[in-house]
């Protein structure tokens, strides 16, 4: 028996692997504290290693180059990524350097009040340490990256493999403007609301919007555009078909890693080359399952279980 081509399709994930330290109030955040919490929680965390746990538990062959620490959370973090089924074989261990790790502070409706740390080992994924593994990266069948990467980094990725599908979540307005030069070399971007305007130069307040926000994307030559709103859902353009899906209707525990989940599930459509509006529904259920669960990533997430989500 043969394997389908798409069971041959891997994907390859560049960025940051953290530690993450999550505390959620149970009661509303005021300006000055104390704000009760049922407990602390140290979780894997890190938007690319998130997708890429995300993408193996998919069941899809995935590789992640990040640098870790040779410290405790370096060790913890490798051994969880590991157990998922994602190959760390191109993650860079960095004697002397603290691991990436995150301060998380949730109100009590799970959404994210705070977030402060340090990711400076990051800046050790760079050009000369990606070209060891160019053979691994001109075959992938999707390259995900994060604008948490240094501008030195991010271009040249862009400029060496942007002729390959390269997914791009931009994280947060203050790092999106490294993206400006390289929106051509982009094939499927994830912005919210704050990173698409700021990118954009458009406002993005309302539904209405959105079409002329995605338009304006693809004019640039973005191909795949995921405007993500939060409650007012996901808008989806490949310049083809554009849709709205309505943000996913279940209890919230935690937001952290939705966003991630849903990428991945973008990514997982990619791989497996599932028509745009399916990719699309099963990628809502990605994120509905994460936002089920205080991890980042949900520990049961499957196919299975993401198609019994769908909605």
């Amino acid at each position: 028996m043969h394997a389908e081509k798409s069971d041959l399709r891997y994907a390859v994930i560049i960025g940051d692997a953290n530690m993450d330290i999550s505390a959620t109030s149970s009661i509303s955040m005021r300006t000055n504290g104390p704000h009760p919490c049922p407990a602390v929680i140290y979780k894997p965390g890190g938007g690319p290693r998130n997708i890429a746990e995300s993408l193996a538990l998919l069941g899809c062959k995935t590789y992640l180059i990040s640098a870790l620490g040779d410290d405790a959370n370096g060790r913890d973090l490798a051994a969880v990524t590991q157990k998922a089924g994602v190959d760390l074989s191109a993650t860079r261990i960095c004697e002397g350097q603290a691991t990436g790790c995150y301060l998380i502070v949730n109100d009590c409706s799970g959404e994210n009040c705070c977030t402060v740390g340090n990711i400076a080992i990051t800046n050790l994924i760079t050009p000369q340490w990606l070209e060891r593994y160019t053979e691994l990266l001109h075959n992938a069948a999707a390259i995900v990256i994060n604008t948490t990467l240094s501008r030195e980094t991010l271009a040249w990725l862009l400029t060496h493999h942007g002729d390959q599908p390269i997914f791009v979540d931009t994280v947060g307005a203050h790092y999106c403007p490294r993206l400006d030069p390289w929106l051509a070399r982009i094939h499927t971007l994830k912005p919210n609301r704050l990173e698409a305007s700021k990118l954009s130069g458009l406002p993005l307040a309302s539904r209405d919007q959105a079409p002329d926000v995605a338009n304006w994307f693809h004019r640039a030559g973005v191909n795949q555009v995921v405007l993500s709103l939060g409650s007012y859902g996901f808008y989806y353009s490949n310049g083809m078909e554009a849709h709205w899906m309505d943000a996913p209707t279940v209890n919230v525990i935690n937001v952290t890693g939705a966003g991630d989940a849903l990428l991945a599930g973008f990514v997982y459509g990619w791989l497996k080359e599932l028509p745009w509006p399916e990719v699309a529904r099963f990628a809502k259920a990605c994120a509905a399952l994460t936002l089920m669960t205080d991890m980042n990533v949900h520990p049961e997430l499957s196919p299975r279980v993401a198609e019994e989500l769908r909605m």
